[in-house]
């Protein structure tokens, strides 16, 4: 496969401006003219391997800043809103939308802000919501979806709250570890920690300063749970100034990413980052071995695989998803260039959704998207039962996946023919966006492309894709 340019006008644009530096005196200290510069500022020219080595060894930047996802996940996002039936006549070539993804990524989100709104009022419609006719109702994005859309474009890695958790961590693993060191600082701040044998997972009375845990969860979870309670009492103003940064629409929102927030910090203090960096590294992230040595479950070891994008110490970029037994998307983050679909279900050729079908083992699936890129994809059955007899067992499939050419620092990788082409099956991000015009999984035509159909004749699907 050829290699991908580099196009990081914003980027260079932004260092210069963190630099203070005019596009002259930047352009001298790069060794470059400032023609060129100015070229690769407006994306049109690529950033040459000069460059990236002036930004590192002159600046000292992290040129692992110029790849960042965030046009990628732009531009997955607009394809997809590309082919909504409303802009069937306004085709976009992909060259375009990653032009604006790289140039105009505020007019990006803001045209993607606009279609969630369209979504969010046609189903409305759809459904005779009562919010028809009132005059002052306001098209806002759902709490849920403004949140996960924060922690989307935030590359799922919060610096501060990140920090804040690993600091805790090292100072109670020099005591007696994470679990005690959580119960004894809850104590010092005046609450009470009691096991109980009934549901719910976790209750904190604010007026009797007692928090309830139950005993019938895993013990990794209610770690996390008494972890993501000191959260919300010890950082409390920590979170508060990460959620004034990201000026979320409502209050319901707001509260949503709270807890988030507070999730964060309990994965990150039972996975402190460096040394959770370096364990990932030398057991070649084994996620079973990663369980057992920081007393977490595996979904919560292939979570946290996913946040590690700190500046400067990044580990393998990973996607990472959970979908559920209908196929629906129920987490979802990406640090590589394949991103999930904002609206439906995942592809059905994705390993993932065979993962039910084999409880309690890895699969695992050497992969291709329609661009070419390609990956290793592991998926797993998580179960989550209720604790007692007669309590609803919650099912759900992961899948933790990098770029193939990570597969040396992968032991789920060992064995495997990463060389021959024809071992790579073709996925696709979602139905309604694929490329693919001779898919048998497909359930819907794309609708970007258009169909021939022939009454005289049947293959595999009942029409041609153009």
């Amino acid at each position: 496969m050829a290699t991908q340019k580099l196009y990081a006008g914003v980027k260079l644009r932004e260092i210069r401006s963190r630099l203070e530096l005019t596009q002259k005196e930047f352009a001298a200290k790069l060794g470059v003219s400032l023609p060129y510069l100015n070229q690769m500022e407006n994306n049109n020219r690529p950033v040459s391997t000069t460059v990236v080595l002036a930004l590192a060894q002159e600046f000292g930047v992290d040129v692992t800043e110029l790849s960042t996802g965030d046009s990628e996940r732009l531009v997955s996002d607009m394809r997809e809103a590309m082919a909504d039936p409303v802009l069937a006549e306004a085709t976009a070539p992909l060259a375009d939308l990653r032009l604006t993804a790289s140039n105009a990524p505020a007019f990006a989100r803001a045209f993607l802000e606009l279609h969630r709104a369209y979504r969010q009022t046609h189903e409305r419609l759809a459904s005779l919501d009562e919010a028809l006719g009132r005059e002052d109702v306001r098209m806002q994005p759902s709490p849920w979806d403004e949140v996960r859309d924060f922690f989307h474009y935030c590359d799922n890695y919060i610096d501060a709250v990140d920090h804040a958790a690993e600091t805790f961590a090292n100072r109670a693993l020099a005591a007696d570890g994470i679990r005690p060191a959580a119960i004894r600082t809850l104590s010092d701040l005046g609450v009470t920690l009691e096991m109980t044998d009934a549901d719910p997972l976790r209750h904190y009375d604010p007026a009797t300063r007692r928090l309830s845990i139950s005993a019938r969860a895993a013990f990794e979870t209610q770690t996390f749970q008494i972890l993501l309670q000191l959260a919300l009492l010890q950082s409390d103003k920590l979170l508060e100034a990460t959620l004034d940064l990201a000026r979320f629409q409502s209050d319901a929102a707001r509260a949503i990413a709270k807890i988030g927030l507070a999730n964060y910090f309990a994965g990150a203090a039972m996975m402190p980052y460096t040394r959770f960096l370096e364990a990932a590294r030398e057991t070649r992230h084994d996620l079973e071995v990663l369980a057992n040595r920081f007393g977490a479950s595996i979904e919560q070891v292939a979570h946290r695989l996913s946040t590690l994008q700190r500046p400067g110490a990044k580990g393998i970029p990973f996607f990472f998803v959970r979908v559920d037994q209908a196929g629906t998307i129920t987490k979802r983050h990406s640090a590589t260039r394949l991103q999930f679909a904002r609206f439906g279900g995942a592809c059905p050729l994705w390993n993932v959704h065979r993962a039910f079908e084999t409880p309690g083992r890895f699969l695992r699936q050497l992969a291709e998207t329609p661009d070419g890129m390609r990956y290793i994809s592991l998926a797993r059955d998580v179960s989550k039962p209720g604790g007692h007899f007669g309590a609803p067992v919650r099912r759900y499939a992961i899948s933790l996946g990098c770029e193939v050419r990570h597969a040396d620092a992968l032991i789920y990788a060992d064995h495997m023919d990463i060389t021959t082409p024809e071992a790579f099956e073709p996925i696709g991000i979602s139905c309604r966006i694929c490329e693919r015009t001779h898919c048998h999984q497909r359930s819907v035509p794309p609708l970007e492309r258009r169909l021939t159909i022939n009454e005289n004749q049947r293959g595999i699907l009942p029409y041609e894709v153009d």
